[in-house]
């Protein structure tokens, strides 16, 4: 059975702290801990596989803001839970806002409000491959 799209929809998954996350390696720092667009990554890989199911055939969404705080460093190794939750749709149904956090073994490293918008996944397609085109 389907999923309905609606609030309260929640996703969660988890990773592990690998070399190729670090700050150091993905050229978002210097340090050797968990990047903050890393951690971003997940929160929103999350979000979309909350709702993917819920959507029709040919749709997905693509992200459009981000508003999360990084609170806490997480060192290599260590295990990320990411958890999302579905706060608000717009009325016409496309404009989805998120909750978003990551904690890792110790607490809350991150949180905050991510939003996306569900397209047809081939229109949108076409278009900037259009936009490529035409530069």
């Amino acid at each position: 059975m389907k999923t309905a799209l609606q609030v309260g929809l929640k996703g969660q998954s988890e990773t592990v702290v690998g070399k190729e996350l670090l700050a150091s390696e993905v050229g978002s720092g210097l340090v050797m801990v968990y990047s903050t667009a890393m951690m971003i990554a997940g929160m929103e890989g999350t979000a979309v596989a909350s709702v993917q199911d819920a959507l029709e055939e040919g749709q997905t969404t693509v992200g459009t803001r981000v508003d999360v705080a990084h609170l806490a460093a997480t060192p290599c190794g260590m295990k990320v839970r990411f958890v999302t939750e579905l706060a608000a749709i717009s009325p016409n149904g496309k404009g989805l806002t998120f909750n978003v956090a990551a904690y890792d073994e110790a607490g809350l490293i991150g949180e905050g409000v991510h939003e996306r918008v569900v397209v047809n996944k081939e229109k949108f397609e076409s278009r900037t491959r259009d936009k490529a085109r035409q530069a």
